[in-house]
């Protein structure tokens, strides 16, 4: 287990990072066409094909997602992807055609002092067929790479996070993460995590929650004027799961945003979630499934943490300081 999406078989991730656009896409491919749903609980959304993932559509299955910095210039990104999975012949058969599912959700990442002068055309065609043409199994980075790359929170800067987990039964549920909140990851203006209680093995610091809350710390964080906002992700497991089920375990990894960050869901915020399975391992019972939701809303939770742990400063004047510019020090060591 590497504590990552990756660690379900049958599943490659890869990034385009442009820090001089500060902004970028991140790539979800399946080997295999995976069933997939999704839900999206923020006010202010962004996204392509969306509306084929409610369970009371007709499409089952997907061959990959998508998330995109670039707001709703970034929707471009799934054209790219699109592209890459036509040249190796991927896609659902229309006839003689074949065309690539490929459902997307964006994050607005426009106003964090990137080159965004890119011309007639946005860059995220190219940045998501880069994207695709870089997905492989294994290892992968987090941070500020990938649609993580311009993201931003209240407090410190966003990223891309991930981290994975096994049922009793031993299904495995992993979560990847763009963290871009209208809202705070981080406690008050110090370095503890809301996803403290959640956290394995330091992967965020290993600091815990502070020893007591204040006023101070409970208040209202959030960024502004500036709406640069929306936390997007996907939750993926091995198990065999109806459209229906994707579409509660979806739900599910929004309950581990609200328990990550303060405030979610925001009037702002466009927080969507897709979700997916390989169908490698079949559920047992109905006990399996209730196990798949509790860990899924525990993996989504440390996902955001360790994308905001994870991730750095943009390499712009007066781009926002990242978690490990401001509390270094404070790593359990």
């Amino acid at each position: 287990m590497r504590n990552l999406l990756t660690d379900v078989p049958g599943v490659a991730v890869g990034h385009a990072t442009d820090p001089v656009l500060g902004s970028g896409v991140t790539v979800i491919v399946f080997d295999q066409p995976a069933m997939a749903s999704g839900s999206v609980l923020g006010g202010a959304p962004g996204g392509r094909d969306i509306g084929l993932l409610d369970p009371a559509m007709t499409l089952q299955r997907v061959d990959a997602l998508v998330l995109s910095g670039g707001s709703a210039f970034g929707l471009d990104a799934a054209g790219g992807v699109q592209a890459g999975l036509r040249e190796i012949g991927r896609g659902l058969r229309v006839g003689t055609a074949r065309v690539p599912i490929v459902p997307q959700a964006i994050l607005m990442d426009l106003l964090n002092g990137g080159d965004k002068a890119w011309g007639r055309h946005s860059p995220y065609r190219e940045l998501g067929y880069d994207a695709f043409r870089a997905a492989a199994a294994g290892d992968f980075d987090l941070g500020s790479v990938g649609a993580g790359t311009g993201a931003t929170t209240a407090t410190v800067k966003g990223g891309l996070g991930a981290a994975s987990a096994v049922t009793p039964a031993g299904h495995i549920v992993a979560a990847l993460v763009a963290v871009n909140a209208m809202g705070s990851a981080t406690i008050g203006e110090g370095p503890h995590f809301w996803a403290a209680p959640f956290e394995r093995d330091g992967e965020f610091g290993g600091l815990g929650w502070p020893p007591a809350f204040t006023p101070a710390d409970l208040a209202l964080r959030v960024k502004g004027v500036d709406l640069t906002a929306t936390t997007i992700g996907a939750v993926v497991t091995d198990a065999t799961l109806s459209k229906a089920q994707l579409h509660r375990l979806s739900i599910l990894g929004h309950d581990g945003l609200a328990r990550a960050l303060l405030p979610a869901h925001l009037p702002s915020d466009g927080d969507t979630l897709f979700a997916a399975a390989t169908g490698a391992r079949p559920l047992d019972d109905d006990a399996g499934f209730l196990a798949l939701c509790h860990v899924t809303v525990q993996v989504t939770a440390r996902a955001v943490a360790r994308g905001v742990y994870q991730a750095t400063a943009l390499p712009i004047v007066g781009s926002q300081a990242a978690w490990v510019d401001r509390f270094a020090p404070a790593r359990r060591r």
